[in-house]
């Protein structure tokens, strides 16, 4: 068993992929030949990420607070604490804090072989109030 001890460095989340205040720790970067990226995100009240997708898809398990989440053409759903949401390769979605509480998930990722995990798209304008 290998243990990493890593004290997690909090960035802000860049404007131009999310919306209000939201924080991320990456928390887990196991070594090559592994893809994984683990983080810790924390939305403030009504903060959100823009559209995007993942070349292999996003585990978001809820740790605290409530959430939203919608996938392209569906509806909003409503996350709360304990709750671990799918998100397919490639789906465009976006997922934040409901407008009146903050919310932490883990959200789980594997890169693609050039590194990237993450394909931002448009900003939300339509996000719940």
């Amino acid at each position: 068993m290998h243990i990493t001890r890593r004290r997690p460095e909090s960035l802000r989340g860049p404007a131009e992929q999310f919306t209000g205040s939201v924080w991320l720790d990456e928390i887990a970067v196991p070594a090559a030949p592994s893809r994984l990226r683990v983080f810790t995100v924390h939305f403030a009240p009504g903060a959100h990420t823009a559209w995007h997708r993942h070349p292999h898809g996003q585990v978001l398990h809820v740790l605290q607070g409530e959430g939203l989440v919608r996938r392209e053409g569906g509806a909003v759903e409503e996350i709360r604490a304990g709750d671990t949401v799918w998100i397919e390769p490639g789906e465009r979605h976006w997922h934040g804090a409901a407008p009146g509480t903050f919310m932490t998930h883990l959200a789980v990722v594997e890169a693609a072989e050039d590194g990237t995990s993450t394909e931002w798209d448009a900003r939300v304008n339509d996000y719940p109030a």
